[in-house]
């Protein structure tokens, strides 16, 4: 509707109407207008079966969440049906096994219920690597090297012992199953600590949302050594379900930058423009809707930190959940149903002359507080 008057009516009668607004907000009426939406709020949230009708009849707000999830199970689920090459299920599965090998005490069986289909789905992976978008063979390694060792470790069982010897007929990822280091559960040199605390406090001081950039590229190179950095980031299961679009070219760079409303007055002067972009190919059950934005930004995170360190800033741009925003995104970015973006980021080299906003953070004993009271179960 925003955009429909904008469009109709000349600057000065919106400016106007934007006024009459904020008072009317500010008005007695506006008070009562507000507190009668929140009374419903309210009154709707208290019963499941009220608040599922509100948003089916009265609000769409999540609607397209709603169809991305059930887009990425339906694909993850055909997958399975067509060719058992899923590589999420494959990935989240090693990472069962891996923390299967480290428990204490370990079970000398574990993993019956998934053994199988874990052998099968890296049987049919490894026979055709590029069907499973793993262009290196790193993943497919470690994914052997875990089942190697878990079959070495795991005792007999007519289930364990099946699948076996399915494995065994499997071929090693390069045809070379010697390897200098196997990708298998590891203990940690404790004893070394390549950065201090204070040292991470000095990063973590040091970044802020850069919003002027120099006019200068930046180089690829350094972008994808802080994209490493980031893939290093805890992923629920380790399927890590994100991509990072990367948009470099000053043309569509300025579309691209338009997209997230964060950048109004500045996109101009965006080098590099980022978009943390989750996909819900990467599950079968609803249980994990959310898990795109949080390892997306557990990713982006580190991404942030890395680039500081290689003499780079960025600002990340919210992106609210507004239905005609994420209508022009999946158009602009050729996205497929099952795909969102999380966020998007602006990167460059920092203008030394400019300012940074100082952000004051919450207070540690509001953030933090030691053993609440609980309920009994």
């Amino acid at each position: 509707m925003n955009s429909l008057v904008k469009k109709i009516l000349p600057e000065a009668q919106v400016d106007r109407l934007r006024d009459a607004r904020l008072f009317f907000r500010e008005s007695g009426a506006g008070r009562l207008a507000s507190s009668a939406q929140t009374a419903g709020f309210k009154f709707a949230s208290q019963v499941k079966p009220l608040a599922s009708a509100y948003y089916s009849l009265l609000s769409a707000k999540f609607q397209r969440e709603e169809r991305a999830v059930l887009l990425g199970m339906a694909k993850y689920h055909q997958e399975l049906q067509e060719d058992d090459a899923n590589i999420f299920l494959m990935r989240r599965n090693v990472h069962r096994l891996e923390k299967g090998l480290l428990m204490r005490p370990r079970r000398p069986v574990f993993a019956k219920d998934y053994i199988l289909e874990t052998v099968n789905v890296y049987r049919k992976i490894v026979a055709e690597p590029v069907r499973s978008a793993e262009s290196s063979l790193d993943s497919l390694r470690w994914g052997y090297d875990v089942l190697s060792e878990y079959f070495k470790a795991a005792a007999a069982d007519p289930v364990v012992d099946h699948a076996r010897a399915v494995f065994e007929q499997c071929p090693a990822p390069d045809g070379n199953c010697v390897q200098a280091a196997k990708r298998i559960p590891y203990q940690r040199n404790l004893d070394d600590h390549p950065v201090s605390y204070e040292q991470l406090e000095q990063l973590a001081i040091k970044r802020r949302s850069v919003r002027w950039f120099e006019e200068k590229p930046v180089p690829r190179e350094l972008l994808d050594k802080a994209f490493t950095l980031a893939g290093l980031s805890p992923s629920a299961c380790n399927r890590q379900p994100y991509r990072f679009l990367v948009y470099d070219d000053p043309e569509t760079i300025d579309k691209v930058a338009s997209l997230p409303g964060g950048t109004i007055g500045f996109k101009h002067n965006i080098p590099v423009i980022v978009v943390i972009l989750g996909t819900w190919d990467a599950f079968y059950s609803e249980k994990d809707r959310h898990v795109p934005y949080i390892d997306g930004s557990l990713a982006a995170m580190s991404f942030s930190y890395a680039l500081e360190t290689l003499g780079l800033g960025a600002c990340i741009f919210n992106w609210p959940d507004i239905e005609a925003h994420e209508r022009k995104a999946e158009k602009v970015l050729g996205l497929n149903g099952y795909e969102r973006p999380v966020f998007f980021m602006g990167v460059g080299y920092p203008e030394p002359d400019a300012m940074v906003a100082y952000s004051q953070k919450r207070p540690l004993d509001v953030m933090r507080e030691y053993n609440p009271p609980i309920n009994p179960l």
